[in-house]
């Protein structure tokens, strides 16, 4: 009777060990999520925020791209190129401080299917959190773009 308690216990250790290992696994993200991150860095987090490089904002968002709002019933479309304008009047300001422009970011998540990806990103400012975004990729011939 002792014995079957002890091998019972040891079986239930044993299962209860090996799910706790299991539910703290992650996958290594595969090439294809390390492509979206590198681009989403490059083209959105460094190319609108941190160091405002409207030309990798162009190389990593499709020409066609726009953010698109609502405003009462009616969508609002902000276009990529309108954007990126934006940004190059105000680096061309005198009072422009680059070291003002650091934001961190935080990659709450990246799904990959195929030729297709989501990902969902915060930003934060002084520590605040300011923007919850969600991106939408394509990957086309030429790579992947937002």
């Amino acid at each position: 009777m002792k014995s079957m308690w002890i091998v019972s216990l040891t079986l239930s250790l044993t299962l209860g060990i090996a799910l706790l290992g299991w539910a703290g696994f992650k996958a290594e993200p595969d090439a294809a999520t390390g492509d979206v991150q590198a681009l989403i860095e490059a083209a959105y987090i460094n190319g609108a925020f941190n160091d405002l490089d409207t030309k990798s904002m162009r190389n990593g968002f499709h020409p066609e791209f726009a953010i698109f709002s609502a405003k009462g019933e009616e969508l609002s479309k902000y276009p990529i190129d309108t954007w990126i304008e934006g940004i190059e009047k105000r680096k061309a300001k005198p009072d422009f401080d680059p070291a003002a422009q650091k934001w961190d970011y935080e990659f709450k998540e990246i799904d990959v299917t195929s030729g297709s990806a989501t990902a969902k990103i915060t930003l934060y400012k002084d520590s605040k959190l300011v923007y919850t975004d969600y991106l939408s990729l394509l990957k086309f011939d030429s790579g992947w773009k937002i």
